[in-house]
C-alpha cells in the first residue's frame, strides 16, 4: 500500500508538471475506472469457478439488483470527484505538500467512522490520529523558491482541491465500508457494482468537462507510458483499498498509508527540488 501511494503521487506530480503534450486528467479517471472493473471481473471469474457462475452472479447481482446498484453509485460519484481533485491539487502543489496535507482525510475518516457506523475511538487512537496530522505543520512551502518546477500554479486551487478529496475520501470510504460489512456479497460482486456506476460518472465528467477537447484532440491525447503507469497505479490502488477496508476498517487504511508521507517527500527533494524545514510554516500568499 505504502509504495504504491507514494509512487501514484510522485509519477502523477511529474506528469503534471511536464511542459509536452498534456493529456486530460478526466480521462485517465475513467480509464482507471474501466482497468478496475475488467480486473474485479478476472477475479470473481476466478472466484465462482466458471464463466455459467460468472454470469449468473453477473445476472443477479447487477442486472437484478438496481437497488444495490444504486446504492453503490454514492460512493462512486464521490471517489470521482476526489480522484480529479487529485489530479487538480497535483497540478498546483509539490509532491509531498500534498501528500502531508492530503492525511487530513484521516481524522475526517475517523469522524465519519464514528458517526456513521456508531464505532467509538478511545481517546489515544484520536491521539495518534491528530500527532500524525500534525505533520502538516511541519512542511516549509515557499511558492516562489521552493521548487524546480516552473509551470504556473495556482496553490490556492491546490489546497482547495485537496480540501473537498479530504472530505470526499473520508466519506465515500466509511460509506463503502458500511455496504461491504452490512451482508455476505462478495467484495468483487460489490466491487464490480461500483466501478460501473463510477465509469458512467466519470465519462459523464470527461464531456462536461473537457468535452470539446476530447472531441477535437482524441481521448488519449497526451498518452505516454508514464501517464499509462499512473493510471495502473490508480486501478490497483482502488482495488487494495476495497481490500483493506472489507478486513480491516478505513482507519487502518489511513495510518498503513502514512509512511508514504516520507518517500514522496524524498522524492519531490530529489525530483522537483522541494526544500523542506521544520522551522516555520510560510503560507501561500
Amino acid at each position: 500500500m505504502t509504495l504504491v501511494a507514494a509512487a501514484y503521487t510522485v509519477v502523477l506530480r511529474y506528469t503534471r508538471t511536464v511542459t509536452t503534450e498534456m493529456y486530460f486528467s478526466t480521462t485517465a479517471v475513467c480509464v482507471a475506472e474501466v482497468i478496475k472493473l475488467l480486473l474485479s471481473l478476472v477475479i470473481l471469474a476466478k472466484e465462482t469457478g466458471s464463466l455459467g457462475r460468472l454470469i449468473a452472479s453477473l445476472r443477479e447481482n447487477v442486472l437484478g439488483s438496481p437497488v444495490e446498484m444504486l446504492k453503490l453509485s454514492v460512493p462512486s460519484l464521490v471517489y470521482a470527484l476526489q480522484n480529479n481533485m487529485a489530479f487538480v491539487a497535483l497540478s498546483n502543489l509539490d509532491a509531498a505538500v500534498y501528500q502531508v496535507t492530503y492525511q487530513l482525510k484521516i481524522p475526517c475518516t475517523a469522524l465519519c467512522t464514528v458517526l456513521m457506523l456508531n464505532r467509538s475511538l478511545s481517546k489515544l487512537q484520536w491521539f495518534s490520529v491528530f500527532i500524525l496530522c500534525g505533520g502538516v505543520t511541519l512542511v516549509q512551502y515557499n511558492p516562489a523558491e521552493a521548487t524546480l518546477v516552473k509551470i504556473e500554479q495556482n496553490h490556492w486551487l491546490g489546497f482547495g482541491a485537496v480540501a473537498v478529496a479530504v472530505l470526499c475520501s473520508g466519506f465515500a470510504g466509511v460509506y463503502f465500508e458500511k455496504v461491504l460489512k452490512s451482508s455476505d456479497t462478495s467484495l468483487w460482486v460489490r466491487n464490480i457494482q461500483m466501478y460501473i456506476s463510477g465509469i458512467t460518472v466519470t465519462l459523464a465528467g470527461v464531456f462536461l468537462t473537457d468535452g470539446q477537447a476530447v472531441i477535437e484532440k482524441g481521448f488519449f491525447y497526451g498518452y505516454n507510458p508514464l501517464v499509462w503507469l499512473v493510471v495502473l497505479l490508480a486501478s490497483v490502488g482502488g482495488l487494495y483499498t476495497s481490500v483493506v477496508v472489507k478486513y480491516t476498517d478505513n482507519i487502518m487504511k489511513g495510518f498503513s498509508a502514512a509512511a508514504a508521507i516520507v518517500i514522496s517527500t524524498i522524492a519531490s527533494v530529489l525530483l522537483f527540488g522541494l526544500q523542506i524545514s521544520m522551522l516555520r510554516v510560510p503560507f501561500p500568499e
